[in-house]
């Protein structure tokens, strides 16, 4: 009757699930230190929701996917995120995952999985990239979008977050209106997103993740790109709806 996809990834755990093969429940907490106990958490919430029982089958995808002791399915990410924003979507195109570790691009053609991309040698261009920044300035991700939106244009040429960081605190120091900043720090992630995504081909672009509700990046990637990037509320479930779908298998 239910299908439960738990995606654990480095920042946060998300939770989705399908009752009769449509998305009925969804559910996201930060990681936090033990995936292992993040796995038991989200097993009771699932208790408390009258989900978890004999007949549930459960697919877990993310980096801490080894750690669900009662998965049924362990899934890459790249084949959830694929069947996620399939099932989103449901057209073919050009996924774009900002994820906390890594950066994925992931070709999907009637479904499937033909090519995909993916930095996770270096946290640049990264949710974590964004995370130190946010910290660094003393903002949301939401105050730092708004800021950025009006901000003058100035570049943070550093490839390393930590030497980025050490950029931006130099520039604090200097004087520079965090509108400026935040302009910065947001260039620097789509550039080097579009970067990696340029490995791949594609006319359409759908973005998954936390970043999925952010309206500026949303619109500097479709800038950057020259062709739109789609998002819905959901997309940022995507992994976690892949991971329900295959344990339906």
């Amino acid at each position: 009757m239910y299908q439960v996809g738990i995606d654990i990834g480095s920042s946060a755990a998300k939770t989705v699930v399908l009752r009769d093969g449509e998305i009925w429940k969804t559910m996201e907490m930060a990681t936090g230190f033990s995936s292992r106990k993040t796995a038991d958490e989200i097993y009771e919430w699932l208790e408390k929701e009258q989900v978890a029982g004999e007949g549930t089958r459960y697919g877990a995808t993310g980096y801490g996917r080894v750690s669900v002791p009662y998965a049924d399915k362990v899934i890459t990410e790249i084949t959830c995120h694929g069947k996620g924003a399939w099932k989103l979507f449901g057209k073919d195109g050009v996924v774009i995952d900002i994820g906390g570790q890594d950066t994925k691009g992931i070709v999907l053609k009637s479904g499937r999985v033909m090519k995909f991309v993916m930095n996770d040698k270096c946290s640049a261009g990264t949710g974590k990239f964004l995370e130190v920044m946010t910290n660094r300035l003393g903002l949301t991700m939401e105050e730092l979008s708004d800021l950025a939106s009006r901000g003058n244009p100035i570049t943070i040429s550093s490839m390393c977050t930590v030497f980025a960081e050490s950029e931006v605190i130099s520039l604090i120091g200097k004087g520079t209106p965090r509108e400026d900043i935040a302009y910065g720090v947001i260039e620097s992630v789509v550039t080097k997103v579009v970067q990696l995504i340029s490995q791949v081909e594609g006319d359409q672009y759908f973005l998954t993740g936390g970043l999925c509700e952010d309206p500026y990046i949303l619109e500097r990637l479709s800038l950057a790109l020259h062709a739109p990037v789609e998002s819905v509320p959901l997309a940022r479930y995507a992994g976690a709806i892949g991971a329900a779908l295959t344990a339906a298998v």
